[in-house]
């Protein structure tokens, strides 16, 4: 859309439309209520993600974090990536951005926190924006970065793992970061179809592919849900259903499913993955009967957990404001409905079809996390909540953009309808914003329980490290070691058996000695 035509959509906002008596009669809209709530909510959910910004000052290793600090010490950041493909897992990805945040020991750790918020704050900002205009309105920065806060404020706090899923690194890498870089694709995508050059479009649809392969080799569960996703669209976005004018769309989405495809290929072949599945007991199939009876319980229960916790609706009134925000005027007192963009007429029966997909793929593909989690971890899978944010992520920007779409058609409908609808649609965004606040208050229990474990657990560490590099200077090879559970997560002894102690192992090779004993 060109400069003009912004400045004259917003024209149409301030003034009311000529000889109509209806729009002057309007009462004007108090000014300063918008950008209040919107200060107000980035103020709340923007100081929850600050608090969880500056716990990673107060991250210390624990279960999976020796053992790849110390490969990453040891192997460099080739040997780690070398050492995931042929020993571990087969997640080459994954293994080199754990070579990248281990690089200089923990300090990594302690800024990936801060980065995954800044980065995904930024992405999401810019998607609300292209959303905002595909709709035919004026994106509000302010609204649009409380609603990016919101929805991560949720994503990281209202689930039952919050540690693993903001603060260690392990689980960030694989399960968080993705989401992260998936809003970035998904802007790479709209970048790539608009671009008026071949060589342009080229080089989009070679970074879907690279991306794409990076993502397989990263994390298995991202892959799924964002494979069911990309494939969905590519085949709605085929010019034959209205939807698209040319097939730039499908094929970018395409080549991101071929991507994904050849990492999982890349993965599953792996020396590292075919030692794992050896490392599990002999298992029923998965298209056995019993077996699809366990995993569609295992898939309630998890549905059962998430929509127990009614704070993961914030994101649709927080959506719901947003559009609304559309339909309040900015300045002189009158509403006009926002215009949509002049094009061509989509067919509904296309359009009802993209609306409702985001439905499909995320029941779709919570299944398919569920299946890889019991086919990888057994029948307590479906408990290893970390996952989750593969298609929570999902979950919570649907309700966002579902609520952006109720609020703009209600804000419309109002003021074309409602004499008074300035004073409707500032109770409506009041009301929306309050709804919002409360969704993120409610979380704040959980954040200071996260703040006080942490920080605790720093202290207690720091003094255990100390000691035992004290004992280690005096030539010690065995030295005691206090567990210092947190999260959830595996600490050494977490076995009877030390042999089969992977914690303690990696933990005797982080410090350098033969093998450590409980103290």
């Amino acid at each position: 859309m060109s400069t003009a035509a912004i400045e004259g959509e917003d024209e149409d906002l301030r003034t009311p439309a000529s000889g109509s008596g209806r729009a002057a009669r309007r009462r004007p809209v108090p000014r300063g209520v918008l950008p209040g709530i919107g200060a107000v909510l980035v103020a709340a959910a923007g100081g929850l993600l600050a608090v969880g910004c500056f716990l990673g000052l107060y991250l210390r290793p624990t279960s999976d974090d020796w053992c790849a600090a110390a490969k990453a010490r040891d192997l460099g950041v080739l040997g780690i990536t070398s050492d995931f493909y042929t020993t571990q897992n087969g997640r080459i990805t994954n293994a080199f951005l754990s070579g990248i945040v281990y690089g200089d020991g923990f300090l990594g750790t302690k800024l990936l926190p801060t980065v995954i918020v800044v980065a995904f704050t930024a992405g999401l900002v810019l998607l609300g924006r292209e959303l905002t205009r595909l709709l035919g309105g004026r994106p509000r920065p302010l609204l649009l970065t409380a609603a990016a806060l919101v929805v991560q404020t949720l994503l990281f706090y209202a689930g039952t793992r919050t540690y693993q899923v903001l603060l260690w690194a392990p689980a960030t890498i694989s399960h968080t970061v993705p989401a992260v870089i998936g809003v970035w694709a998904l802007l790479l995508g709209v970048w790539t179809v608009r671009q008026p050059r071949a060589p342009a479009r080229a080089a989009g649809f070679a970074a879907a592919f690279l991306v794409g392969f990076a993502m397989g080799t990263l994390s298995e569960p991202f892959a799924l849900v964002s494979g069911l996703l990309a494939a969905a669209v590519a085949l709605l976005a085929l010019p034959r259903w209205g939807l698209t004018r040319d097939g730039r769309p499908a094929t970018w989405c395409l080549l991101w499913c071929a991507g994904l495809l050849c990492g999982l290929v890349v993965l599953y072949t792996s020396p590292g993955a075919r030692w794992r599945r050896a490392q599990q007991p002999e298992k029923e199939s998965l298209l056995s009967s019993g077996e699809l009876h366990a995993t569609f319980e295992d898939w309630l229960r998890m549905w059962d957990t998430v929509t127990g916790q009614w704070a993961y609706l914030g994101a649709a009134a927080v959506g719901v404001l947003l559009g609304l925000g559309q339909a309040l005027r900015r300045g002189r007192g009158a509403h006009a409905p926002v215009r949509p963009r002049r094009g061509r007429t989509v067919p509904r029966p296309a359009l009802v079809a993209l609306l409702l997909l985001p439905v499909p793929v995320l029941l779709l593909g919570s299944f398919a996390v569920v299946v890889g989690l019991r086919s990888g971890y057994g029948p307590d899978g479906w408990t290893y909540a970390r996952t989750w944010t593969s298609h929570l992520a999902l979950m919570e920007l649907a309700l966002c953009g579902y609520g952006v779409l109720l609020g703009t058609w209600g804000g419309r409908w109002t003021a074309a309808r409602t004499r008074s609808a300035g004073t409707v649609l500032t109770a409506a965004a009041a009301a929306a914003g309050c709804l919002t606040l409360a969704s993120v208050a409610v979380l704040v229990p959980a954040v200071r329980d996260l703040t006080t474990t942490t920080v605790t657990r720093a202290v207690a560490w720091d003094a255990q490290n100390a000691r035992i590099r004290a004992e280690i200077a005096r030539g010690a090879t065995d030295v005691g070691y206090r567990p210092l559970p947190i999260g959830n997560l595996a600490e050494p002894f977490y076995t009877r058996a030390y042999d089969r102690d992977w914690v303690a192992a990696c933990v005797s090779r982080w410090y350098g000695v033969d093998r450590i004993h409980r103290r």
